[in-house]
């Protein structure tokens, strides 16, 4: 075990002098987290080879015949059933090993067989209930009956995997496309893998971005949960297709150059018994400790080792089984605080270090960052924290938790805010406040909206700009105050977000092109109907609507950005900020950007500082008002702008700002 520092030597308490008073609190977090290391590893073990759960427990073919392992501490006996035994519940018992691990070998290579489906009879006193195998690499419903069952996943041949640069290469900065495989498609109906893989990855690689999020993927028999009421850890969802499926995707998405990242959920459990792992050895408390006040839903006890076992294995499983590039951890925050930071406001330090801090969970998630980047050194980690807690994106050897990243997430709620109020009450001076500030040294991926905003009961930001006239006036021969005025805030909003906001961006898909109305999956009130469960990619395609306009304009974002590689600079500089002018520039990477978010006020000779670039002569690369996106054409991109000393104004040049636009100007060399 490596030594490490004394309290009040750790690097974190330099970065942030806020959190010396706190020093013991960060002291007990990493020694809680080198004990968790010994009494799992011991001395010399790693947490790689200790995270090969999934290698032991569940069903898995042997030399000569077939064995199934289980963890149930709790369970007076289990019995292995399924289609091998005509589902007889009691002619397979297994035998009780030390630790509350059962186990029961089958001889033969033929005694199962891939594509049989099983279960196991848990035994407790004079009860005894049908559960999945925990590990199972498969869960199917019966279309009949509609119950869930375990499917023995164990092909003759291995896929054959054609990315052999697989954790050999890392993609920085990150431009990630958060998706639904199911409501991927334009028909209403469940989407597949392979739909997915033909359809919408040319699509996501067209646009720019280089990296895929993927919801949903963990098995849920709930469809409308969104994929956050797990029950199968280990088994990609059967709602999409088979394995193999989900693994062509993947594949293909590398031949892309494009990570792949699971939206994993390790923060909670579905309550179901049946179909998952909630109550696995009836004792009530075997991976749980507890329900979700909000959710309903069953929580990890993060202090057991076997719990760890299982989450870490789970991680190290997706990414070799499936060659995932990484994790966006879902519910950071709910396994943060015991009171899962409901109502909470964070507004002091004293916040993060209390009795409310689940210090277990703390742990889990330092160990879980640990294996990951052990694993796959390019591996990427993000977090889904909205508390701040101080740390979350520091190495943990310098008192941190690990993660690579953490969603901004007061970003797309200062977004909702604003766009709710008048024009003449934007703040401009909140919002560079909101944009800019961060944990120092913690990197956050930035976004104007994700899958949170689009749900049904929320609004997306083009739904709040331009409300029932997106059902009218969307035809590019149409025009009013309130789509104009939606369009041209909406790509000002994406804009002065991926260039001030992140040091990675996120999109849910169809937003780039401001997708109409919400998400409602289907359910009893809707009559079970999928026309709110899709994507109309259509609308962005047919050339008569204006959703092209904000779609474009997305993507020539997206190469910019990737071009001058703005979210690696870390050197934004407010050059001028007018509240009652609501003007807004600043300086990023040697360019300069200027905001003019006033609805009428437009300057003919709006002096542009550039002090922070240097004397020299700019051109606009990039403006909001070009006409192939929707605007009035009224920014030049051939007039070039020559930075010089003013007296009495410093350096800069002379510009027109028209109202409601934004542009980006870059150094040209003299011709």
């Amino acid at each position: 075990m490596k030594k490490r520092a004394g309290a009040g030597t750790y690097k974190i308490l330099s970065i942030d002098h806020w959190l010396k008073p706190y020093s013991q609190d960060i002291a007990l977090r990493v020694n809680n987290h080198t004990r968790a290391l010994k009494e799992l590893l011991g001395e010399d073990g790693d947490l790689a080879s200790f995270a090969n759960g999934y290698l032991y427990y569940g069903i898995h073919r042997t030399a000569d015949g077939w064995v199934y392992r289980e963890w149930a501490p709790g369970a007076d006996a289990l019995h292995f059933m399924g289609d091998f035994n005509g589902w007889n519940r009691e002619s397979h018992p297994m035998r009780r090993l030390e630790g509350g691990v059962w186990e029961i070998y089958l001889p033969g290579t033929d005694a199962l067989r891939h594509g049989q489906r099983v279960k196991v009879v848990v035994t407790r006193g004079s009860q005894s209930a049908e559960r999945i195998p925990a590990y199972i690499f498969r869960a199917v419903q019966d279309e009949t009956t509609h119950a869930y069952a375990g499917e023995i996943w164990a092909p003759a041949k291995p896929f054959p995997w054609t990315d052999g640069g697989y954790k050999k290469r890392k993609i920085n900065p990150l431009y990630i496309y958060e998706c639904h495989i199911g409501m991927a498609q334009e028909e209403e109906k469940i989407g597949t893998y392979d739909e997915f893989t033909e359809k919408i990855l040319p699509r996501i690689a067209a646009d720019g971005y280089n990296a895929v999020q993927l919801m949903a993927i963990q098995e849920h028999p709930y469809y409308a949960s969104f994929g956050y009421q797990v029950t199968n850890f280990f088994a990609a969802s059967s709602w999409y297709g088979d394995p193999d499926g989900l693994k062509r995707l993947i594949d293909r998405a590398h031949a892309m150059n494009m990570y792949v990242l699971l939206d994993v959920v390790h923060s909670h459990l579905a309550p179901n018994t049946a179909e998952g792992i909630a109550d696995f050895d009836m004792s009530g408390c075997q991976y749980t400790s507890g329900t979700h006040p909000a959710w309903g839903t069953k929580l990890f006890d993060y202090g057991k080792h076997e719990v760890i076992h299982f989450l870490l294995s789970n991680l190290k499983f997706w990414l070799e089984e499936y060659h995932f590039d990484g994790f966006r951890f879902d519910g950071v925050t709910s396994m943060l605080y015991h009171d899962h930071g409901l109502g909470e406001t964070f507004d002091g330090y004293h916040k993060y270090f209390s009795l409310n801090t689940n210090t277990e969970a703390v742990t889990y998630l330092t160990l879980a960052t640990e294996l990951v980047h052990a694993v796959n050194p390019f591996a990427v980690t993000i977090a889904e924290d909205m508390s701040g807690m101080p740390g979350m994106c520091l190495n943990p050897r310098y008192g941190g938790i690990g993660f690579d990243y953490r969603l901004a997430m007061g970003v797309p709620d200062f977004w909702v805010s604003t766009v709710q109020k008048r024009d003449e009450d934007w703040n401009m001076g909140r919002m560079w406040y909101e944009l800019t500030t961060r944990r120092p040294q913690e990197k956050v991926i930035g976004y104007a909206e994700s899958h949170d905003q689009a749900l049904v009961g929320d609004k997306t930001l083009i739904f709040w700009l331009a409300d029932k006239e997106m059902y009218t006036g969307m035809d590019k021969a149409f025009h009013s105050l309130v789509i104009d005025r939606a369009i041209a805030l909406h790509k000002m909003i994406r804009l002065i977000t991926l260039t001030l906001a992140c040091n990675g961006y996120l999109n849910f898909m169809g937003n780039e092109f401001g997708h109409p109305e919400w998400i409602d999956f289907p359910r009893e009130g809707n009559g079970w109907s999928f026309k709110y469960a899709r994507r109309q990619w259509s609308l962005a395609d047919n050339g008569y609507l204006k959703y092209q306009w904000l779609g474009e304009f997305d993507q020539a974002m997206i190469r910019l950005a990737r071009k001058y590689r703005i979210l690696s600079k870390e050197d934004a500089a407010n050059l001028w900020m007018d509240e009652n002018k609501k003007l807004l520039a600043y300086s990023k990477g040697g360019m300069l950007y200027l905001f003019n978010f006033h609805p009428s006020y437009s300057p003919t000779d709006f002096f542009l500082p550039a002090h922070t670039t240097g004397e020299g002569d700019y051109q606009v690369v990039l403006s909001t008002d070009d006409a192939r996106f929707g605007g009035q054409g009224r920014i030049s991109h051939e007039t070039v702008y020559h930075a010089q000393a003013v007296p009495g104004k410093g350096v800069g040049f002379a510009i027109y700002s028209p109202c409601r636009t934004a542009m980006v100007l870059a150094k040209v060399s003299k011709k």
